[in-house]
């Protein structure tokens, strides 16, 4: 295990639901809707969540085109996910807190068939540290600083 790159980000609670990063500069806002008590200043952690995902994907899919001199003249990625919000509530529920599945659809753009794009994302969602962190059991500790 050697070469580990640490990532580190710190969060913030702001006003009401909204909770405030300084990521390398760059301003990152959480709220909730207004149906839930926010000001729907910006997106849902649920939301940033599958996000990081379509973007961790399409980044990976950029750096394996370069890499086989690929044009890659555009991808989307589309990620839908499921969950019971009882337990994030604090109610009672036989089901889990986090997502019960992630569906993840990408369209590619580029000179491939459609088995040779398939491979591609294959090959991109198995190199994607985001889709190998929530296919694979990794070790989360919480403790207060």
């Amino acid at each position: 295990m050697s070469n580990l790159k640490t990532i580190s980000v710190t969060a913030s609670m702001g006003t009401g639901a909204m909770i405030m990063a300084d990521i390398r500069g760059h301003k990152v806002v959480i709220d909730q809707p207004h149906a839930a008590g926010g000001t729907d200043e910006g997106p849902t952690p649920l939301e940033y969540f599958l996000f990081s995902l379509a973007g961790c994907i399409e980044s990976i899919a950029r750096i394996a085109a370069n890499q086989r001199k690929l044009e890659l003249r555009g991808m989307e990625v589309s990620v839908e996910a499921r969950l019971n919000p009882m337990g994030l509530l604090g109610k009672e529920t036989d089901d889990r807190v986090g997502f019960q599945d992630i569906d993840v659809k990408a369209t590619i753009d580029a000179d491939m068939t459609d088995e040779e794009k398939n491979a591609f994302l294959d090959e991109v969602c198995d190199r994607c540290p985001l889709h190998d962190n929530i296919r694979l059991n990794t070790l989360v500790t919480h403790a207060m600083a």
